[in-house]
């Protein structure tokens, strides 16, 4: 006879308890000395308390029980398991009255309460824990939880503000027990650091016994283990891994003595399967923008009793809006930890995760008014052919265009039969319009940049992404071109790169220095050496990327993120975004770009409308961007059907159906047994939808209730029917063969026009809200700054020292304006551009004629040292100087003039530095001007200084 729901119930609960080192026996066999935990089948308890399905035994003692239930569901269940928890017999021993731990399982799903708990509330775990957790919690003198609860006050010291506000929510929210915690902070606002402060106080006042910290690829890893290695906690001089044992794995082995444990959801998917052995190569990708092969869909996880689910206390998930999705979700609902996780860029999918128990919220916005990240404007570049493609025109004289062959790049003339129409969305995939990349190109140097970066004089470190390495091919070229630049001016930097050029310092034997470059191999490095040329060398200036988005490597000197393609993705966007938000040191600035100032903002270049259009939290089709059509292919042919390779080979399906010529579409539909891509398509995504699986589960096995095992046999038999077609070696081949033998076609014909270059409209609403608020400002302070003071009273000559002006500018640059000087000057120039004249805010007089300009807006507001200049001209002017000056008072009167400029007044003691020390200092100047000296210092200063 089939076995009921109740045996199957009571077969998996078995299993489980066998799995997790318990023995289970019947009453009537029931021996304490056969092992340490023992589970004993129909206990009878006290009278009128009926008999446990399951009564826990650990060293000859009771301390739990478990409620048996056939299919369905557990809620309401606890009430009879917690009679069991008073029905223990009186003349029994037992650790604890009542018993402590009590679970309800139906075999496939358990919830466990453990009563030691200040609110003992139940929570569903992936197995039972093993004997010896259960005496080690009875042993502690109070649970993890109740711990939880009496965290002592915080230390901010060396804590911003946001990091302190995120520890504190949530310890908070551990507190009340919440299982799962989001913390979501900007891009450069330290989410690690915060990580492992809240790491060390729940280890060192929590009691934690050991946390884990996963992140999804490699160097991320790696970061990780440097951020605790530095971090020095408040209350003790000594390093983090002094006090803790921390460690990254590196093979799929734990140490015992590590609290913390470092290491990639892969890997530790990996070792919850058993395996000895992970190959590190498959850490360098994540399950976001790998470009790694995957092998394969993992079965289910599986008990590993190396690793039961109470292993960890706590789990921090880095990066969480990717950890959470398909596969990499059932590693972390394995473990029976608190989970918290970080990012920057929660889609709603990520909230809901976590039980929308957002314990931290902290954006861009934030963190710009924090000085925690850099502000962005927008410049929009249009033109004609972006927008809306092109015609090349036959003509019956002969009209020949130029045909590119994809992989070799090969060219050819093809003459045309018709006009040839194409549009936006064709652009760099079907036809590559060289006008429209130049155009673009020419307008970034020729406008974006003298608009955005006056005064400069290299290019700001730029990364543009291109649509695919074809495109990023033609990019690079152009670049050169147009601006040039040899080279190493601009690179592609990608993992198919092929080889990566890498500046290397070597130590001389006099112990100096020496640039060495190598060319490696792109396979053989991470990420984070791809890029190292980019970030710490002054070349390349522009990078080219089309799989590098969201690597987790910081590359803080870009100054300018560039997309010359679209993406539909919210979460996509703010990670391509990302690039650009870091802070960075003046010095560390000017070390690969010697001519700029400081970094106080960063600008993306639109050349696509990728700001303009709405963006959605779905994730897209392809789901593996970056793994390539013969990847899939093979896959499939060993036999793979994991739900992601098959859903990405569908979205690529649909590509190639758009590329490929209706007779070649036909040829391999004969190959298919009459299968066309949009069938092969639909089947792939059938494979993979729930409810078409449940739908042939039913149909398969004759029932509308489909059991687990007939469900998954379902699936199996849908993903098979799929993929067989995939499974002819004729037809993978002949794909493959026809999109490697298609072509582009070159429009060298069509010249693009520019429709509009210029900041966007958004960019000019922030310019308008910081004017106003900064006039509000000046108004809210007049008279609490002495600078503020003289300037309102409108008093000339200006009696205003630098020390003065240093006071308004840091008032100035401290929240809630926090604006410098030199934003305030942009923010003019883009709202009043009629009366902006020349680059200012850069020096630190330039502050009078900004708030001189706010005051009096009909005025034009100039560079203050250029004002000086013109009323130093007129001065000369009237003196008639050519006559009444020597060559060498000339230059001095030139020099003092320069000085007021640049401090706002000339002093006797400021004879004797710089250029003035330098000539014989106050002395000399007595010696050339005699007795005029003092008289002449007093008129410049009051001339000059108005």
């Amino acid at each position: 006879m089939p076995e009921t729901p109740e045996q199957k119930a009571r077969r998996e609960i078995d299993a489980k308890l066998i799995a997790s080192g318990w023995l289970v026996q019947d009453r009537d066999d029931l021996d304490l000395t056969a092992g340490r935990g023992i589970a004993v089948r129909e206990f009878p308890m006290k009278t009128g308390f009926g008999f446990a399905d399951y009564l826990l035994y650990v060293d000859r003692k009771g301390l739990g029980a478990i409620e048996a239930k056939a299919d369905g569901t557990l809620t309401g269940v606890e009430a009879q398991s917690a009679k069991y928890a008073a029905g223990l017999p009186d003349n029994l021993p037992a650790y604890r009255r009542p018993l402590p731990f009590l679970f309800e399982s139906n075999g496939a799903v358990t919830f466990f309460t453990n009563g030691l708990d200040p609110k003992p509330r139940s929570r569903k775990v992936f197995s039972f824990p093993r004997p010896e957790a259960f005496v080690e919690w009875l042993s502690q003198l109070y649970p993890l939880r109740a711990r939880l609860t009496h965290l002592p006050e915080l230390d901010e010291t060396g804590l911003w503000k946001v990091q302190a506000q995120a520890i504190t929510n949530l310890e908070s929210s551990l507190a009340k027990a919440d299982l799962r915690a989001l913390i979501q902070m900007a891009t450069g606002s330290g989410k690690t650091y915060t990580a492992v402060s809240a790491a060390y106080r729940l280890l060192k006042f929590g009691g934690a016994k050991r946390i884990l910290f996963l992140v999804d690829r490699g160097n991320l890893g790696k970061q990780t283990e440097d951020e605790f290695a530095n971090y020095t906690p408040p209350d003790d001089t000594r390093k983090f891994p002094t006090l803790y044992t921390v460690q990254r794995l590196k093979s799929n082995s734990i140490n015992p003595a590590a609290k913390v444990v470092i290491t990639t959801i892969q890997r530790l998917y990996s070792m919850l399967k058993g395996e000895a052995e992970f190959d590190s190569e498959n850490e360098e990708g994540s399950g976001f923008d790998s470009a790694k092969p995957w092998k394969g869909n993992p079965p289910d996880v599986v008990y590993n009793a190396g690793i039961p689910p109470e292993f960890f206390d706590f789990v921090i998930v880095d990066e969480c809006h990717r950890s959470i999705y398909e596969l990499w979700a059932q590693v972390l609902l394995y473990f029976d930890s608190f989970l918290v996780g970080l990012t920057a860029t929660p889609a709603g999918r990520t909230v809901g995760f976590f039980n929308q128990n957002l314990v931290m919220q902290y954006g861009h916005d934030e963190a710009v008014t924090d000085g925690v990240n850099v502000d962005f404007d927008v410049y929009r570049i249009r033109t004609r052919i972006t927008e809306n493609g092109a015609t090349i025109l036959d003509d019956p004289t002969g009209v020949y265009v130029d045909k590119r062959h994809k992989l070799t790049r090969a060219e050819r003339l093809q003459k045309l039969n018709q006009d040839l129409t194409y549009t936006a969305n064709q652009l760099d995939r079907d036809v590559v319009a060289e006008s429209q990349i130049r155009t673009v190109i020419r307008q970034f140097r020729d406008k974006v940049l003298p608009d955005a970066f006056p005064g400069r004089t290299e290019v700001p470190k730029t990364l543009i992404f291109a649509k695919d390495d074809s495109h990023a091919d033609d990019i690079v070229r152009m670049v050169r071109d147009e601006f040039a630049e040899k080279n190493e001016f601009c690179e592609k930097i990608t993992y198919r790169t092929g080889f990566t050029r890498v500046v290397k310092k070597v130590k001389n034997d006099d112990g100096t220095e020496t640039d060495v470059t190598e060319w490696v191999k792109t396979s053989s490095l991470s990420p984070d050496e791809i890029l190292s040329n980019f970030r710490n060398s002054y070349f390349p200036r522009v990078a080219v990327t089309v799989d590098m988005i969201s690597t987790g490597t910081d590359v803080k000197p870009i100054e300018c993120v560039f997309f010359l393609r679209n993406v539909k993705s919210a979460g996509f966007f703010e990670q391509m975004k990302g690039r650009g938000v870091r802070i960075i040191s003046p010095d560390k600035l000017k070390a690969v770009t010697p001519s700029a100032k400081a970094k106080e903002r960063f600008i993306i270049v639109d050349a696509v409308g990728v700001s303009e259009q709405d963006k959605t939290d779905s994730h897209t089709l392809n789901r593996k961007p970056s793994a390539t059509l013969p990847e899939l292919l093979e896959y499939v042919a060993q036999g793979g059907t994991d739900p992601e390779a098959l859903t990405t080979l569908a979205g690529r399906l649909a590509r190639l159906q758009r590329e490929f010529t209706p007779e070649q579409l036909t040829e391999l539909r004969e190959l298919t047994g009459g299968k066309s891509f949009p069938n092969l398509a639909g089947d792939l995504m059938r494979a993979c939808d729930p409810d078409a699986q449940i739908t042939a589960a039913k149909q398969i096995f004759s029932t509308d209730r489909p059991s687990d095992g007939e469900l998954k046999q379902a699936t199996e038999q849908l993903a098979q029917l799929a993929v067989t077609p995939f499974l002819n070696a004729s037809f993978r081949r002949r794909v493959l063969e026809i999109r490697a033998q298609n072509e582009q076609t070159i429009d060298r014909h069509s010249i693009d026009d520019v429709l509009y270059a210029g900041f966007d409209a958004s960019a000019v609403d922030k310019a308008q809200t910081k004017v106003k608020d900064f006039r509000a400002w000046i108004a809210a302070h007049k008279d609490e700054l002495t600078a503020l003071q003289v300037l309102y009273s409108g008093t000339r000559p200006l009696k205003l020292s630098l020390k003065d002006l240093r006071q308004l500018r840091d008032a100035l640059t401290t929240p809630p304006l926090a604006a410098s000087p030199t934003q305030l000057w942009r923010a003019f120039q883009a709202v009043e551009s009629d009366k902006v004249k020349g680059s200012g805010g850069t020096q630190l007089a330039d502050l009078v004629t900004l708030v001189r300009h706010a005051l009096m807006p009909d005025g034009t507001l100039l560079p203050y040292a250029e004002e000086v200049r013109a009323r130093y001209n007129a001065w000369l002017a009237e003196h008639d100087a050519t006559k009444s000056f020597t060559t060498e008072q000339r230059e001095w009167l030139d020099r003092m003039a320069e000085h007021i400029a640049n401090s706002l007044v000339m002093q006797p003691d400021d004879f004797e530095d710089g250029w003035f020390g330098q000539h014989g200092s106050l002395g000399r100047a007595h010696a050339i001007f005699g007795d005029k000296l003092h008289s002449l210092l007093a008129e410049l200063n009051g001339r000059l200084a108005a």
